[in-house]
């Protein structure tokens, strides 16, 4: 409730903001370092979220619509939004990349990768658009009974930002059951590992787009991450998703 009065006091793109710069960003750091994911408990309200899955039958908003099934990807489907984005989601994206962008590049250095990312999202936008990813890649997912995401990478381009997130508009239990978020990771010369992340409705998830450092015996190596969702069993299931890079 407090976190709802306070979005109206100034607006609801602006308080995003504000709840965004006062996160625990060292807490959010060390949870991806140590689990490879991070939950941010109530990102948005559950007025919030119900305004912002009801948005995927307004078509005027989005550039392109995929159904899953028809590329291999699973059952369901999605949209991606078109420029300019709902003021919510922009807000979301500008706010969350530059503390990302902090612990991406520190990542970079310890994988001993070369890209770095500028502190403004837009002047990596610009990156982005310059090399012809010109496309907006933030996504809202719509989930039936039976439907699920295979295990995947978000990757659109040349320049990819290491981090995304996903913010979950519905309620598990009673919207929808079933329909786990799930991240597997795969280290050099050993098996995957399995990370079911329990999310309630208004929860982010921070997770990698593709690689992360993890420290072993011999020092740092990279991990390969991918991400999908576990079969809805009943219900329907929405989510935000947001992408730092456009697509070509």
């Amino acid at each position: 409730m407090a976190l709802a009065n306070a979005r109206k006091a100034v607006g609801a793109a602006a308080g995003i903001a504000v709840h965004v710069a006062g996160l625990d960003w060292q807490g959010i750091a060390d949870e991806l370092n140590a689990h490879g994911y991070a939950i941010v408990p109530g990102m948005l309200t559950a007025d919030e979220c119900v305004a912002m899955a009801a948005q995927y039958r307004q078509a005027s908003l989005f550039r392109s619509r995929v159904v899953m099934s028809q590329h291999g990807f699973g059952s369901g489907e999605y949209q991606y939004f078109r420029y300019p984005l709902p003021s919510m989601i922009s807000a979301l994206r500008q706010s969350l990349y530059g503390p990302l962008a902090d612990i991406a590049n520190r990542w970079h250095e310890l994988m001993e990768m070369e890209a770095r990312f500028p502190p403004d999202h837009a002047d990596f936008l610009a990156r982005c658009h310059a090399a012809g990813q010109q496309r907006p890649t933030p996504l809202m997912l719509q989930y039936g009974a039976g439907d699920y995401n295979c295990l995947h990478q978000d990757l659109y381009g040349e320049h990819v930002f290491p981090l995304q997130a996903a913010i979950l508009l519905s309620q598990p239990g009673k919207d929808f059951e079933g329909g786990e978020f799930v991240l597997t990771e795969q280290r050099p010369r050993m098996q995957s590992r399995v990370e079911v992340v329990p999310l309630k409705r208004g929860d982010m998830v921070i997770f990698p787009v593709n690689h992360r450092p993890a420290q072993g015996a011999r020092g740092v190596y990279r991990v390969a991450m991918r991400h999908g969702v576990s079969r809805i069993r009943s219900g329907s299931r929405h989510t935000l998703g947001l992408i730092f890079h456009d697509a070509t």
